[in-house]
């Protein structure tokens, strides 16, 4: 059976994850959140007292992260070591950490594992930095999402206040996502970039729906032709 399997690329703030959970429910597919799975691999390090930027005892210290993913009425939920820390990896502290850990080739190589298994489990709409040119480099359904700086933090900015969380200025996000957009993209190992054959949108001063309406038409038009 051939599965349904969507991957959206882009750096930090451009409305991935959004955006993603949107199609899946206009699709009526299930969404994979791959960037809590490197969250909840940064929060098993910080938990041992792992530094995230060591790759010898970040890889020494992966045998012992149990990271599994499951799916409930309430959407994606990530359990750490059979315990469900879904509702803490969106904590300040672990983006960052996050990016620290992704840049270890022995995290991603087992992740990237994990999320194939979803993928071939279900029909699926994921997002992150290399899905389309690495997790699931053979679907022909690749979007990169982007924006610009200001726009990127902002939005951070506002789903941090909203989520009731201490965040510093726009500014200070800025830099922050300005750090790892460079982290991200400069790492010798499944660095981010946009897929050769991924449909490039710009979601500056677009709404959510506007880009998923974008996103749905050219699906239609994929599976059309």
């Amino acid at each position: 059976m051939q599965r349904l399997n969507i991957a959206i690329d882009g750096p930090a703030g451009a409305g991935k994850s959004t955006v993603a959970k949107a199609v899946a429910a206009r699709l009526g597919i299930r969404y994979l959140d791959t960037g809590a799975m490197y969250r909840a691999m940064a929060l098993w390090c910080l938990r041992q007292g792992v530094p995230v930027h060591d790759a010898e005892a970040v890889g020494a210290a992966l045998p012992g992260a149990e990271i599994a993913v499951r799916y409930t009425d309430a959407g994606q939920r990530v359990l750490l070591s059979g315990e469900d820390v879904t509702d803490g990896l969106r904590a300040p502290e672990l983006a960052m950490a996050a990016s620290a850990v992704s840049a270890h080739p022995a995290v991603r190589v087992r992740l990237t594992e994990l999320q194939r298994q979803v993928a071939a489990q279900y029909d699926v709409i994921m997002d992150g930095r290399d899905i389309g040119t690495n997790v699931l480099p053979d679907t022909p359904h690749k979007f990169y999402l982007t924006a610009s700086a200001y726009e990127r933090a902002k939005r951070r900015f506002d789903e941090m206040r909203a989520r009731g969380q201490a965040c510093g200025t726009v500014e200070d996000i800025a830099r922050e996502i300005a750090e790892r957009d460079y982290n991200d993209s400069h790492r010798a190992f499944m660095p981010l970039r946009q897929a050769d054959d991924a449909v490039l949108i710009d979601t500056t001063g677009m709404s959510v729906e506007a880009v998923v309406g974008e996103i749905v038409r050219a699906l239609g038009e994929e599976c059309d032709g």
